[in-house]
Parts: C-alpha cells; structure tokens; sequence
C-alpha cells in the first residue's frame, strides 16, 4: 500500500480538534447536567462512569465508522457483524474458560476479515458501499438464523464477560470499568492514527481522491484500510456488548443506524473529507446521554428513532447545501 510523498503528505489538510469538536461538546455538557438534575445516580461520579460504559460499545463503533465515513463510505454491516460474533463466540467458549485465549483473536481476526471483503468489492469491483455492506448485513443476519435456529445457543466464559461487565476499584471515583480504560486506549491510537501522515490522507481521499492520486497515494489502499478497521471496531464492540449483555440474535440489532447518526452528530460529514475522529466519539457519547435522559424523563423508547432519522436528514441536507456551494463557489 502505497503513501504520498513527504511533501504532498505535509501539504494534506490535518484534522483539528475544532472540526465539529466544539459544538458537540457544548451539547453534551448540557446533556451531562441535565442528567445531574434528571436522575440522584448522576450524582456521583459512579453514574457518569456507568454511562461510559454503556456508551463505550458505540463510541468504539464510531471509531470504525468515522475511518469509512470521513474516507467518503459507509459501513451499514456492522450491527450484524456485532450480532455475528457475540453468537459464534457463545457458539465456540461453551462455558469453557480455557477457550477464551483463542477465540477473542478468532472474533478480531473474523472482523478484520468481513472488514476486508467489503472494502474489496467496494475498491476492486466498484460497488458503492452502501450497496455492498447493506449486501454484507443481510448476509450476516441470514447465517446467523441459520446456525441459531433464532435462538443462540452456548454460554460465554467469566473471562469473556470481564472486560464488558467488571472493572478495578480508584479512590474518590469508585469502580472503573475495565471498558472504559479500553476506550480510553483507543481513542489515544485513533487520535495518534489521525494525526499521522496516514490518517491526514485518509480524510483527503474523502475530500479529494483526486489530489491524492496525482501526490502518489493509494485510494484504494486507505478506503481498504478504513473498512478493515471498521470491523475491527465491531469485533471489539461485540466483546464489550457480549460481557455488558450477554448473547442475544438481537445484540447488535439497530447499531449500524446508531452509529452513523452518532458520527454525522459529532458534525462528520457524509460523503467524506471532514470532520474529526474526536468529535464522531463524542457525537456517540452525547446520543447515549440523551437517550438516557429521556428514558429518566420517562419518554417513550420509540422516540429514540425518531431522533436518530431527524439527525441522519439534518446530516444529508446539511452536506448537499455544502457541496451546493461549493459548487458555486467553483463556477463563480
């Protein structure tokens, strides 16, 4: 896989913390303190640490999204792909502790390799994405009700569960999840990733391919890349999801939607070539707040889709008025 040259690469725009960061932030402050008021559980730095935990699925599928996103993609595979390996994994472990050693880099590996197929037919074969990861999620969903029968069968290990349902007790803050110590890791190597030569070319694809051809780099290559991380972005969220909630043919059902309305919230923009990895992580954060301040508020669960399609419109019509003026701009 090739790269630009050192000049053309320095010449690339760097994603900045301000890219969609402030205005996302700035709601999921409010968001924050409304829940201090909403509920006596956020009254303690417990009850915000619980809601890193629940969030820190999605926050990680953000990761992966954005990478596709921002690289001008979508990934639409990837609550089936969640669903897929909570269910091979309670499939392979049986309850058998000693099983747990290869079957998380069996889940990773499967992740990585659905990743892989659909950033191949995407590059290769010229499918847009979304026709091909709609494809990959029916095809996902299918095997698993073949080999489930619709219900899951098997048992995951204690040492499965740790990472997703334990953590380790600090002073003054109580007990930390080990999932939010995981999150916390990944979003310092996406941050890394992003502000790396690399990372700076995969938002330039998205804006101008075009650009990244003629400075040397390989198109293909990073959108390749950014679909391989995407599933192992799934594969790492359905480990947490499987030790937070146990198995279910239905635990990944509705993330792909999910995540997508959390990186467009975070200000990415559809169709790639802006936004920041930051602000899609935090964009998953404050749409889990808000979820969880409406079912405090005791409003009705059916609305949380309601807000997902209001915010995934806003995101659509908000990228065509841009790339609407740009094009006046250029035509001026």
């Amino acid at each position: 896989m090739t790269q630009p040259d050192t000049q053309a690469t320095r010449r690339l725009p760097r994603p900045t913390f301000s890219d969609g960061t402030g205005p996302v932030l700035a709601v999921l402050a409010l968001l924050l303190v409304a829940l201090a008021f909403a509920g006596p559980a956020y009254s303690e730095p417990s009850g915000y640490l619980a809601l890193l935990k629940r969030a820190a699925p999605l926050m990680i599928l953000a990761i992966g999204q954005y990478f596709v996103i921002v690289s001008g993609g979508f990934d639409l595979s990837v609550g089936s792909l969640v669903t897929a390996e909570v269910v091979i994994a309670a499939r392979l472990l049986d309850g058998d502790e000693s099983a747990t050693l290869w079957v998380i880099p069996l889940l990773l590996a499967i992740g990585a390799v659905v990743g892989l197929v659909n950033g191949l037919v995407t590059t290769r074969l010229l499918v847009p994405s979304f026709i091909v990861t709609l494809g990959m999620l029916l095809v996902l969903d299918g095997a698993v009700f073949l080999w489930t029968g619709g219900a899951p069968r098997g048992s995951l290990t204690e040492a499965f569960r740790t990472v997703g349902r334990e953590g380790f007790d600090v002073p003054l803050l109580g007990q930390v999840p080990w999932s939010v110590l995981l999150l916390a890791a990944l979003v310092v190597a996406a941050v890394m990733f992003m502000r790396s030569g690399r990372g700076r070319t995969l938002v330039a694809v998205g804006d101008n391919e075009t650009a990244v051809r003629l400075g040397g780099g390989s198109v293909e290559g990073m959108r390749l890349l950014a679909f391989v991380l995407s599933g192992l972005s799934a594969a790492v969220a359905a480990i947490l999801l499987g030790g937070f909630a146990g198995v279910s043919a239905q635990v990944g059902e509705g993330l792909e939607f999910q995540v997508i309305t959390a990186v467009v919230l975070g200000g990415v923009v559809l169709g790639g070539g802006r936004g920041s990895v930051v602000a899609a992580m935090a964009g998953a954060l404050t749409l889990e707040a808000l979820f969880s301040l409406l079912n405090l508020l005791g409003v009705s669960g059916g609305l949380e889709s309601a807000v997902q399609g209001v915010i995934i419109i806003a995101a659509v019509a908000y990228a065509a008025l841009g790339r609407s003026k740009f094009r006046t701009r250029r035509t001026a």
